[in-house]
C-alpha cells in the first residue's frame, strides 16, 4: 500500500475519532446541564427556552454527526474507490480539449457532492429547523434557491476554473503563483461584489425607514469614522425566525445589515450597540486580518500543490491512476481539510479573540449593558446553548461561549 494512502487512511481515522469524541462530549454536556438555567442568565432565560435551546443543540450536532459520516464515505468513493477516476474517464470520452474537459470535471465533482448532500439539507431545514420553530422557507423558495446557486457555481465557477487549468499548463514552473493570484483576484472582486450583485438574488434589501433609529445609527457611524452605502434590513423572516446581523463587503460596497427578525426584537439602543460591534471588527482591522491570513494561507496552498501535482505518487496513493491538472485541484481540495484539521482550534481562539475585542470596541461607542441584553435577546429567540462542553467550544466556536462573553461584558 503506498504510503501516502496509508497517512491519508490515518489522518481520516484521527480526524473522524476526534470528531465524534468531540460530538459526544458536547451532547454529554448539554444534556447533563439541560434543566439548569446558569445563574448569569436568571429571569432573562426561562427554563423552557433553555431546555428548547439544549434539544436544539443536541439535535443539530446528532445530524452533523450523520453528516459527518456521509462526507467520510463520499471522500473515500471519490479517492480510494476511484470515483474521480472514473468520472475522469468518462469525460475524456466525450474528446473535448484538456481545460474543457477538467473544468467538466470539476465541476461535475461539485454538483454530484451536492446531490448527495441534499437530503440532508432537506431534512435540516424542514423537519429539524420547523420541529424547532426556526423554519419559514416554503418548497418553492428551497428550491429556487438550489436553482439560483447552481447558476451561479456554472456562469461563476466555469470561467475561474478553466482560466486556472490553462495557467496551470502555460505558465510554467512557477504556475501556482499565478493561479494563486487569480483565486486572491478573484475573493476581493467576489467579496466587493456579494453586497450589491449576489446577496439580492436570494434575499430583499431595504434601506433602514425608521427615522429616530436612522438618526442614533448616523451618529454611531460618524463616531466610529464608517462611511458605507448604508444601514439595511433584509428579509431574513423569509427563510427563518433566526435572527442576526454582519458586516460584508469592503470599498465602496461596505454594508451593515440586521435581519428583519432581528429589528423586531431588539430596541433602538440594543440595535445601535450591536452595529457597534459589528462597527469593531472594521475598526480594528479584523477584516484587513482574514482576507490577510487568507491570502497567506492560500499561497501556501498554492505552493504545495505546486509541488504535489509534479508527483505521481500523489495521484496513485489518492485512487487516481491518470495524472492531470484538474485531478491535481480536485485531490487537493478533497484531503487538505483532513491534514488541517488539527489547526481548527487556533482560527476559533483567533476569531473569539477578535469577538472580545469588537465588544470591547462596542462599550466604548454604545452603551454595554445594552449589547448585554441584546446579545441575551439573540441567545434566546435562536435557541443558543448557555452551556456547551468547553472543551467542544474552545475547538470549534468562533464566537465565546455565551456566560464567559456575557461576563466580560459586564467587566
Amino acid at each position: 500500500m503506498p504510503s501516502l494512502t496509508i497517512a491519508f487512511l490515518a489522518a481520516l481515522a484521527l480526524y473522524l475519532t476526534l470528531k465524534i469524541w468531540l460530538a459526544r462530549r458536547q451532547l454529554r454536556h448539554v444534556r447533563a446541564h439541560r434543566n439548569a438555567v446558569p445563574t448569569a442568565f436568571d429571569g432573562a432565560i426561562e427554563p423552557d427556552q433553555h431546555r428548547k435551546a439544549a434539544d436544539y443543540t443536541t439535535a443539530r450536532t446528532r445530524v452533523g454527526l450523520v453528516d459527518l459520516g456521509v462526507s467520510a464515505v463520499v471522500l473515500l468513493l471519490w479517492t480510494l474507490i476511484g470515483g474521480l477516476q472514473w468520472l475522469d474517464a468518462g469525460w475524456r470520452q466525450i474528446g473535448l480539449n484538456p481545460y474543457l474537459t477538467g473544468t467538466g470535471v470539476i465541476l461535475s465533482v461539485g454538483l454530484i457532492s451536492g446531490l448527495i448532500d441534499l437530503p440532508l439539507s432537506v431534512y435540516s431545514t424542514f423537519r429539524l429547523e420547523a420541529r424547532f420553530g426556526f423554519n419559514k422557507t416554503t418548497p418553492g423558495t428551497f428550491v429556487a434557491d438550489l436553482v439560483k446557486s447552481t447558476l451561479l457555481i456554472v456562469v461563476i465557477g466555469a470561467p475561474l476554473v478553466f482560466c486556472a487549468l490553462w495557467l496551470m499548463a502555460r505558465a510554467g514552473a512557477y504556475w501556482w503563483l499565478y493561479v494563486w493570484a487569480l483565486w486572491l483576484a478573484f475573493t476581493l472582486v467576489l467579496t466587493w461584489a456579494y453586497p450589491a450583485l449576489i446577496a439580492p438574488l436570494f434575499n430583499k434589501f431595504r434601506p433602514l425607514e425608521n427615522v429616530e433609529l436612522k438618526e442614533r445609527l448616523n451618529a454611531l457611524l460618524a463616531r466610529c469614522g464608517f462611511s458605507s452605502e448604508g444601514v439595511f434590513v433584509m428579509d431574513g423572516s423569509r427563510r427563518s425566525a433566526h435572527g442576526n446581523a454582519y458586516f460584508t463587503g469592503f470599498g465602496r460596497n461596505k454594508r451593515i445589515v440586521f435581519f428583519d427578525t432581528l429589528m423586531d426584537t431588539l430596541s433602538g439602543v440594543e440595535i445601535e450597540a450591536v452595529m457597534a460591534h459589528e462597527l469593531g471588527h472594521f475598526r480594528l482591522h479584523h477584516i484587513k486580518l482574514r482576507l490577510l491570513m487568507s491570502a497567506v494561507l492560500g499561497l501556501c496552498g498554492f505552493a504545495l500543490l505546486g509541488w504535489l501535482a509534479a508527483q505521481p505518487w500523489f495521484y496513485h496513493g489518492l485512487g487516481v491512476t491518470t495524472p492531470s491538472d484538474h485531478a491535481a485541484l480536485i485531490l487537493f481540495a478533497l484531503v487538505a481539510p483532513i491534514f488541517m484539521f488539527p489547526l481548527t482550534p487556533a482560527f476559533a481562539w483567533l476569531s473569539r479573540n477578535h469577538e472580545f475585542a469588537a465588544d470591547n470596541y462596542a462599550t466604548k461607542q454604545a452603551d454595554g449593558n445594552a449589547l448585554v441584553s441584546g446579545l441575551v435577546k439573540l441567545y434566546r429567540d435562536n435557541s443558543t446553548t448557555l452551556t456547551p462542553d468547553p472543551l467542544y467550544s474552545r475547538f470549534y466556536d468562533s464566537h465565546p461561549p455565551a456566560a464567559v462573553r456575557i461576563a466580560n461584558l459586564k467587566r
